[in-house]
């Protein structure tokens, strides 16, 4: 049994996304957002609808919600498709034996209490899938997100709420933007240092969201997983210390403003080596008086209010923007933009306050 996340890390070079959500982890985030679901048509689009805990919390929801429409889909490939609910079992849905295992979507309109014991849960949405409004087809594709088939389903949705494929998470957000969508999806926090999503964080266009991003999350994994960190129910589950949220709508505690209060010494906070900022080893050591950049733990990202600060650069073996005007000279040198004294430190986010006066800028 494995003790580390090592093995998830090859699992993942190795394109093993078959992560499943817990409920209760879907529940303590999306419970912040109740409004912004109002009316909506919510698409889960890399999920084993009837298998997956988003589509349990949004069917199970859908009405304290005010959905318009619940929209989840499968793909080809999904070890786990149709355990729980037989394609055979489905009135009016006529299939052949081979397609038994064929990627499908589920519609849901309409969520009432059918079997009168005065509570919503999966028997009722189950009745409904197999009777009356909702509906479950067969795709014609391989259920993939980037399908043409889930692509025209994407553009009638308001919100895509899911967890994709960690290894494709930079062509999945590419998509979201692309087709203008608003989301809450799982991630990486290594995808932070991703150019494409940093930029995006620097632009304010996407943020973490309520869940603290340093505590990790157990997920559910297929039983074909051999290496594993404990068994719930029966199910192996794996911990991954780096999983967090990203989103696009408003998180208010990204409207909060950090409170400082250390003061700053040149010994406290040397300069990094090869880029003229000062390193700041923590976010809650950032100093009250110092107006100039600083180059911060990613970890900032997760506490970053636009209103506070405002965001530069992002260093790493290069600086992303070379706003300092050092990066040819760090990549002819092949230097490490992020070393403090010879001393190389992790990917940093270089800020500056708001609230800086004329001259402070450090170019």
């Amino acid at each position: 049994m494995a003790n580390k996340n090592t093995d998830l890390r090859k699992a993942n070079g190795s394109k093993n996304d078959e992560f499943y959500t817990q409920l209760s982890d879907i529940e303590k985030e999306l419970r912040n957002y109740k409004e912004d679901f109002k009316n909506k048509t919510v698409f889960c689009n890399c999920d084993d609808p009837y298998e997956s805990n988003f589509f349990k919390y949004f069917a199970l929801n859908f009405n304290a919600l005010g959905l318009k429409k619940l929209i989840t889909t499968c793909y080809a490939g999904s070890p786990i498709i149709t355990e729980q609910l037989s394609l055979f079992d489905v009135k009016g849905l006529v299939i052949k034996e081979t397609e038994s295992k064929s990627p499908y979507k589920i519609e849901i309109t309409e969520v009432t209490d059918t079997n009168g014991d005065g509570a919503i849960d999966l028997t009722d949405v189950e009745y409904l899938i197999k009777n009356k409004n909702n509906t479950l087809t067969l795709l014609k594709g391989n259920g993939d997100f980037r399908s043409d088939e889930c692509i025209e389903i994407l553009k009638e949705s308001d919100i895509v709420v899911t967890n994709p494929p960690f290894s494709l998470f930079r062509e999945y957000i590419d998509q979201l933007y692309t087709y203008d969508k608003k989301f809450i999806i799982m991630g990486n926090t290594n995808a932070l240092s991703y150019q494409e999503i940093f930029k995006l964080f620097k632009d304010d266009k996407i943020r973490t969201g309520y869940t603290n991003f340093n505590v990790g999350m157990y997920f559910f994994v297929p039983d074909s997983v051999e290496k594993f960190h404990k068994i719930v129910d029966g199910k192996k589950m794996v911990r991954v210390a780096t999983s967090c949220w990203f989103t696009n709508l408003e998180v208010k505690r990204h409207k909060e403003k950090l409170i400082l209060y250390k003061k700053y010494t040149e010994e406290e906070y040397p300069k990094f080596d090869n880029y003229d900022a000062i390193n700041v080893n923590r976010y809650i050591d950032i100093p009250v008086d110092y107006f100039k950049y600083m180059g911060v733990p990613i970890t900032f990202l997760d506490k970053y209010n636009p209103a506070q600060f405002k965001i530069i650069d992002g260093l790493h073996r290069y600086a992303l923007y070379d706003v300092c005007g050092t990066n040819d000279y760090i990549q002819k040198n092949h230097l490490e933009a992020t070393d403090v004294n010879g001393k190389s430190m992790y990917f940093r986010v270089v800020i500056q306050r708001c609230d800086f006066e004329e001259g402070d800028t450090n170019g």
